[in-house]
């Protein structure tokens, strides 16, 4: 690749030039592809026409476009990298964002990599989050790059334990240890850029979101501090690291979400932007100072995890059915409920990506807002600043639109705008904190709405709890005791002919015997006859008799129905839906 011009001359140019002063191409063949292109119907990039006519290959595309964007080339293959230059990077690292530090000057804090692919940019990006250093990259072919990832990191995978073993002997840190409060900024800065702490929290939060956690916490406690992760809304703890980091990490967490290191006094709230393996993860970061430090806790929101798409939420077809109806309604109020973590939003979203069409406008008020969808209007709360729910809600209704989400009915004032826009037109999805879906109608009238007013704007209620699937890769038949079937309800005549199944525990599920989560439903819909009950103030107990006298599917049948599919198992469905029957 000696015969490259300078990367002054490429940078920013049209591709087909910068192929040229590669010596890849002719004018001639440049002219062919563009002129090829402009007859084509469909809009196939340049590049690919170029790649389809025989022109140039990928390698040779890979490179012009890096070259465009004025990243440098490096032949990795003819240069020996020092240890001292490799050890800035833990294996996982490399081998995740598919990096090989080149060079790196402890001066000015300045790491230079290189990667294979112009695409591949973003690492850049999270890698002065995760590290805090000053990353530039360079380009290579990409078997170099696959080689010198064998030379340097082949059997380095670091684990938790042994980068605990380094954080236990590190002098510098264990100074730390019973200081509490008395760290000076400039000892809270150099704690945060500790390469150990820094290998530790990036090995935590990318083992994390590989095994597809949804929080990671960490708790100081008097004499222990505790590093957590939830996947499938149980927790797990890891190995516990020295209980003198524990101000290390929180302030190695807050330069990563640009929080002030220096306030451990009072609660903090931020976000840090990744990209995993091509896959955008959100972290949105929550610190809240406790009597032995800081507690912090990782929410992680990973986009390619959720599919919103109504088909896919775990619906039966009959709920479906009667789903898609009520939101297809021309006005009035659809409440998604259930505790926090049940899939609220999901099931919300999936709906609004439904309706999500030129035709219709579309704005949601959140707190926060979670996955951002083309086409919506999203506005995020800021009750910091006076932007409440009602408040931006009034706001919301002056930009015409056609459906409106409002994150959470909290209080009166939300209610009552949510009913004015439902009256004056507007579908409205919003999600309440309650047991069952009977029961928001009693927290509704609690919050001080008027029973005419419920009857007259609320369509439908969806009542949801997640429970956990039955890992496929170790589900095993077996015959329920009694007592578990009474726990249930079940009797012989019941279950006649049906199969029970469980998770005996393997590799795939962590030996857990569950593996990823599924939706439960009921779904009321609003007739006469609830409406007249709720006008007559009849209890949440004979709206939930009547509701299913209807034919609505209550929460505990749901999972049994479950059961019976081999989807989930009798201790999860008793867990979730034991209060419903209470």
């Amino acid at each position: 690749m000696s015969d490259i011009p300078p990367i002054s001359q490429l940078k920013g140019r049209p591709l087909g030039r910068v192929l040229i002063k590669m010596g890849k191409l002719t004018r001639d063949k440049v002219q062919q592809a563009l002129a090829l292109q402009k007859e084509s119907k469909t809009a196939v990039p340049l590049g690919q026409v170029l790649i389809n006519l025989g022109f140039i290959t990928e390698k040779d595309l890979n490179l012009a476009q890096a070259f465009q964007l004025g990243m440098p080339y490096i032949n990795i293959s003819g240069i020996d990298i020092p240890d001292t230059v490799i050890s800035q990077i833990t294996a996982q690292i490399a081998m995740t964002y598919k990096i090989l530090p080149v060079d790196f000057d402890s001066q000015t804090k300045k790491l230079t990599i290189a990667i294979a692919s112009a695409d591949n940019f973003r690492a850049t990006d999270d890698l002065r989050t995760l590290l805090g250093y000053n990353v530039e990259a360079m380009i290579t072919d990409a078997d170099s790059l696959e080689k010198g990832l064998a030379r340097y990191y082949s059997g380095q995978t670091e684990s938790i334990n042994e980068l605990i073993g380094e954080l236990t002997d590190d002098e510098y840190l264990a100074e730390f240890a019973g200081r509490g409060e008395s760290i000076d900024l400039s000892e809270l800065r150099n704690l945060a850029d500790s390469n150990p702490v820094k290998k530790l929290l990036n090995l935590v939060l990318l083992q994390a979101i590989r095994d597809k956690a949804s929080d990671i916490h960490f708790e100081p406690f008097e004499k222990e501090f505790k590093m957590r992760y939830r996947v499938d809304g149980v927790l797990y703890e890891m190995v516990p690291p020295p209980h003198h980091i524990a101000v290390a990490i929180s302030s190695r967490i807050k330069v990563m979400a640009n929080l002030d290191i220096a306030e451990r006094r009072l609660p903090q709230d931020g976000r840090i932007p990744l990209v995993v393996q091509n896959h955008p993860v959100d972290l949105r970061v929550s610190v809240l100072p406790t009597i032995f430090g800081e507690s912090v806790v990782l929410r992680v929101l990973d986009r390619t995890q959720v599919q919103l798409d109504i088909d896919r939420l775990g619906m039966r077809s009959d709920e479906q059915e009667t789903f898609r109806k009520l939101i297809n309604r021309p006005n009035g109020i659809v409440i998604v409920t259930g505790p926090t973590g049940s899939g609220k939003t999901t099931t919300l979203y999936s709906a609004l990506n439904e309706l999500n069409s030129i035709e219709s406008k579309l704005i949601t008020t959140e707190d926060p807002v979670e996955y951002d969808i083309d086409g919506i209007i999203q506005c995020q709360i800021r009750p910091d600043v006076g932007l409440t729910f009602a408040r931006c809600l009034r706001s919301i209704l002056r930009q015409d639109p056609d459906i409106v989400l409002v994150g959470e009915i909290r209080d009166l004032e939300t209610a009552k705008i949510a009913v004015e826009a439902s009256l004056t037109g507007h579908l409205v999805f919003t999600t309440l904190h309650t047991n069952d879906a009977p029961s928001s109608i009693a927290r509704l009238v609690d919050l001080g709405m008027e029973p005419f007013l419920v009857t007259a704007t609320i369509e439908g209620i969806v009542g949801q709890r997640l429970v956990r699937k039955i890992c496929e890769n170790c589900k095993t038949e077996f015959q329920p005791t009694e007592e578990m079937l009474l726990e249930l309800e079940l009797t012989p005549a019941k279950i006649a002919g049906k199969q029970f199944f469980y998770g005996k525990g393997c590799d795939y599920c962590n030996n857990t015997g569950y593996r990823g989560r599924m939706a439960i439903f009921e779904i009321m819909v609003l007739d006469d006859e609830i409406r007249e009950s709720i006008m007559n103030h009849e209890s949440t107990n004979i709206l939930r008799e009547k509701s299913l006298r209807k034919g609505m599917r209550s929460l505990r049948d749901s999972g049994i129905l479950a059961i019976f599919d081999g989807s989930t198992t009798i201790d999860e469905v008793v867990k979730e839906t034991i209060v419903e029957e209470g």
